[in-house]
């Protein structure tokens, strides 16, 4: 199957501003990823070309990183997601940054019954928070993602299987 899956928001904020957030990406001052809510995101050697990281069970390997502007990962795994991952910063004009994130794979036939029923339900919602993230960075006014019920449950649902896991 073909996945396309794109996510965008626009800040009245300076690019340079907003890039200076990017930059904690995967840091101990990560301003962008909802590690709060989410497993954090982290790179074996930092965001640099060739370093390894993820998060949660998605696994991806940085093959393109240009500091200000995007960096572009390739999925190791899950299995089956044979494809990358993107996050962008783009000027508008001098006040105005578009950032988005971009997914295009394909997958299995095992691994697009694992995206649909479940992982693009979770991407959705953790991309979302991380939008809100940055966007609260700049503002007084605290926006908030609302998951929805099948995301609550699927969250649910890995908790447990994360706690049993971890204590079996």
């Amino acid at each position: 199957m073909r996945v396309i899956n794109n996510h965008k928001r626009i800040l009245k904020q300076s690019k340079d501003d907003v890039s200076k957030v990017f930059k904690t990406l995967g840091t101990p001052e990560d301003k962008i990823w909802p590690y709060e809510n989410w497993p954090a995101i982290k790179f074996k050697e930092g965001i640099k070309h060739g370093s390894k990281g993820g998060h949660g069970r998605i696994r991806y390997t940085i093959i393109k990183f240009e500091e200000d502007n995007s960096i572009k990962f390739r999925f190791y795994e899950p299995e089956g997601f044979n494809g990358t991952h993107e996050f962008k910063i783009k000027s508008i004009d001098h006040i105005t940054t578009e950032i988005s994130h971009v997914i295009q794979m394909k997958t299995t036939i095992k691994a697009s019954f694992f995206w649909v029923f479940v992982i693009r339900w979770l991407h959705d919602a953790l991309i979302e928070e991380a939008f809100d993230k940055v966007e609260n960075h700049f503002s007084t006014k605290i926006k908030t993602t609302k998951y929805s019920f099948w995301v609550i449950f699927l969250r649910e649902i890995y908790k447990r299987k994360t706690f049993k896991t971890k204590h079996a």
